[in-house]
């Protein structure tokens, strides 16, 4: 399976260097100068690392196949993509092992399937597509989604209330004002 380590932001520069937003634990290792990286769209690559650096938190790295600003902005959001296996760590899933597992309630309910994994600033999501055809952000946290069977073909979800678009129709909203002791609203 193919799994995506970064998507190619915008330029930086004139020689050619791109912002990378990153999808891997490992970059030094994955974006080591002389490095063929195949890409999404396929034909747009491979491409071959010709440098690589950190420049205010962010990686910056030229390709070979782009010497210039202007070829540096035609890679834009183009993906680059390592060909892998299964992940054999404890808590660590790729995005290709989650895609299509059924997601259920604790109490067994299936409520749709996983069909993306997001990359949010604060934590990953699971984009679930709910059996209605919505589809939801789950905040992929143990809190939320305590098991994670992927030979079971299942993840659980324990989301709180108002999370899942089926839990919508269920939903109180006070529309009435609050007020305090001195009358105020709050």
């Amino acid at each position: 399976m193919q799994l995506v380590v970064a998507r190619i932001g915008r330029a930086h520069g004139l020689r050619g260097e791109v912002a990378l937003d990153l999808r891997t634990d490992d970059p030094e290792t994955r974006l080591a100068v002389g490095e063929r990286i195949a890409t999404e769209p396929a034909h747009l690559g491979p491409l071959t690392v010709q440098s690589a650096r950190v420049h205010q938190g962010r990686w910056l790295v030229r390709f070979a196949e782009s010497g210039d600003r202007t070829a540096a902005e035609a890679l834009r959001g183009v993906e680059l993509v390592v060909e892998v296996d299964a992940s054999d760590e404890e808590d660590a899933w790729y995005p290709h092992e989650l895609r299509g597992l059924r997601a259920e309630l604790t109490d067994g309910t299936v409520v749709g399937e996983v069909v993306a994994l997001e990359h949010l600033p604060a934590h990953d999501a699971l984009e679930i597509r709910e059996t209605g055809g919505e589809r939801t952000l789950v905040p992929f946290v143990t809190a939320i989604v305590p098991v994670v069977d992927v030979a079971g073909g299942r993840v659980v979800l324990d989301p709180p209330g108002g999370l899942l678009a089926r839990d919508a129709a269920d939903l109180v909203v006070d529309d009435e004002p609050t007020r305090g002791a001195d009358g105020t609203e709050g």
